[in-house]
């Protein structure tokens, strides 16, 4: 009887596996196209930023200026924040929409895979879609009420990034399934990752006082 339950299991169990290798090939493969879109945007969506804050510096430099330097000013500080994202993920918004769509079919025998794939796929559909808050009305706002009141769509924009999570799928995770070329891919594809996180540190960090110097925002 239980030989009979174990071969009644066996073609079940081999579809699931083969279900689990065929979308940990095609996840990888997703992945990788977006980390290289990604390196290879670098640079536009840095020229996006400086145009950003070339316009802010003509509309109204400074606008912010004597603003305090406490907790009650983060608001705005982070809305600059929420400003470069938007513009750097927008600027990645083609290669995220082909990324969103080729994984949220995806389905793993692992209920966890499933969940950290679409989790992951739903945040960055999130980013790439934010909007870029009008900077200048919102300083201008804050300044008009001596900056004793931020603007209800800084806090409620503010929130909804604070919302937004997700991480790609540990490679522990999809290591099991890997076959051929996977592995390999995978590895081309976290040395992608960690340029891009290296560069939104770094370069990110620089915009960010840029940005807020222009509007006269204290850091």
């Amino acid at each position: 009887m239980i030989a009979a339950v174990v071969l009644g299991l066996a073609p079940a169990a081999a579809i699931a596996s083969s279900g689990d290798v065929a979308a940990t090939h095609a996840y990888i493969q997703a992945n990788y196209a977006l980390a290289r879109a990604g390196v290879a945007r670098i640079g536009a969506a840095e020229a996006n930023i400086q145009a950003l804050n070339g316009k802010l510096a003509r509309e109204c430099p400074r606008v912010g200026a004597g603003s305090p330097e406490n907790e009650a000013a983060q608001p705005m500080s982070y809305e600059v924040a929420v400003a470069l994202w938007a513009v750097a993920y927008g600027t990645a918004a083609g290669p995220i929409r082909t990324f969103v769509s080729a994984v949220r079919p995806l389905r793993w025998s692992n209920r966890r895979i499933t969940r950290i794939a679409h989790e992951y796929a739903t945040s960055l559909h999130d980013l790439s879609t934010l909007p870029v808050p009008d900077l200048c009305t919102d300083v201008r706002s804050w300044t008009a009420s001596g900056f004793n009141v931020i603007p209800a769509d800084v806090a409620q924009l503010d929130r909804r990034l604070e919302a937004i999570e997700g991480e790609s799928v540990p490679p522990k995770l999809l290591a099991p399934f890997e076959r051929g070329s996977d592995a390999s891919v995978a590895a081309r594809t976290r040395s992608l990752e960690l340029k891009l996180a290296e560069t939104e540190f770094m370069v990110g960090q620089t915009d960010w006082i840029e940005v807020t110097q222009t509007l006269g925002l204290q850091l």
